[in-house]
């Protein structure tokens, strides 16, 4: 694509080959949502013909057209929801980041970026719920909020009371402490991720090593598939890691056995305490999943997923004594401790007149990962 926007801008000149002004306006307007889709740096563009501020002037009007026409959806809601987190730069530079949700006229589920906020400042609730209570007067949504959710530190609760919103906890992130803290209490399977990581940096760092191991897939009828690493902030990078190692079991074992190494292969039995550890993450993966997703609405769904959690690692925890019965246990403790706070919170989350009161006793049919 580079190599076509450079054939046409330095061509410029050339009347024969230059693009006339109609196909020219064309090209700037994908070139700006390339940038913008791709969240590319304007330094893309070093060409003669092109200058890097006529692609910030378009990007930022495009930005401004954007905006407006979201501000214009907002402003029909009758009622909003806000989500908002905390994140950090590859520059160790804090922001702050604001989201609205609500149902349209069409009762689709919509998502919008109210912004996101270089935080220079202390992380107190004052100094958050000032941007926040600005972005909300911004968008002429300040009398439309009905709940704030954030994760569960404490500056984010007394936020919401500084701006006298109702406020919940995100479940996908609690799930995600639940079974970071689990995993971190089980030694045999910390031992087993912290080689799982040597070997996956091992295949993604290594050229002869990826190209060795593509070759043994295809010997293998295996699908060509990349080892996936594990992320220190999401557990489910780490589920998502055991069960790609564990699918690719044979081809990764025979190209360590191919390649001058000193990493040392899985084992049978560090592959069968993956094996029961994947089944008992499995729900949990399937469950975090569900809670994350922006176009559907899981509020309703809170109760009964964890009430299933709970049910599937008893399952477990029946089966006899292993190192994925330990897991489950653990589980089952740390995630009864924050289900029974759940379940005995007494807010009522109201929309149009309409109130939903979901409890511990709903049946719902769970996936055949429970089984």
């Amino acid at each position: 694509m580079l190599r076509h926007y450079r054939a046409m801008h330095e061509n410029k000149g050339n009347t024969d080959c230059g693009a006339r002004p109609g196909e020219q306006s064309q090209i700037d307007e994908d070139l700006v949502t390339m940038v913008i889709e791709d969240s590319q740096p304007f330094s893309i563009v070093e060409d003669k013909g092109f200058k890097r501020f006529a692609l910030k002037v378009m990007v930022e009007a495009r930005y401004q057209e954007m905006k407006e026409n979201a501000k214009a959806s907002v402003e029909k809601a009758a009622a909003v929801s806000l989500t908002s987190d905390m994140w950090t730069s590859i520059n160790t530079e804090a922001y702050l980041a604001v989201t609205c949700h609500f149902v349209d006229e069409s009762s689709t589920l919509n998502t919008v970026v109210l912004g996101v906020q270089y935080f220079p400042n202390a992380h107190t609730a004052e100094n958050t719920a000032q941007v926040k209570s600005s972005l909300m007067a911004e968008w002429a949504i300040t009398d439309k909020v009905t709940c704030l959710v954030t994760d569960g530190a404490a500056n984010m609760g007394a936020c919401a009371r500084e701006l006298r919103l109702k406020h919940a906890i995100c479940i996908a992130h609690t799930l995600n402490l639940v079974v970071k803290k689990a995993l971190d209490q089980t030694p045999e399977l910390s031992d087993i991720r912290a080689k799982s990581r040597k070997i996956v940096g091992y295949f993604r760092s290594s050229t002869s090593a990826k190209e060795r191991l593509s070759v043994v897939q295809e010997q293998l009828r295996k699908t060509q598939l990349k080892l996936l690493q594990e992320v220190e902030t999401r557990w489910n990078s780490t589920y998502n890691m055991l069960q790609r190692l564990f699918e690719q079991r044979e081809p990764v074992g025979a190209a360590l056995a191919s390649l001058t190494t000193d990493i040392p292969p899985m084992s049978s039995e560090e592959f069968g305490i993956i094996s029961e550890c994947l089944v008992v993450l499995a729900p949990f993966n399937d469950a975090t999943t569900e809670l994350s997703q922006e176009k559907r609405v899981s509020g309703s769904k809170v109760i009964p997923l964890l009430t299933m959690l709970d049910h599937c690692l008893n399952e477990q925890m029946e089966k006899p004594p292993s190192i994925g019965s330990s897991l489950a246990q653990k589980l089952r403790m740390l995630l009864r401790e924050r289900l029974d706070k759940i379940q005995t919170m007494s807010i009522m989350f109201k929309s149009n007149q309409i109130t939903f009161i979901v409890t511990s006793h709903v049946q719902v049919h769970w996936y055949s990962t429970c089984e």
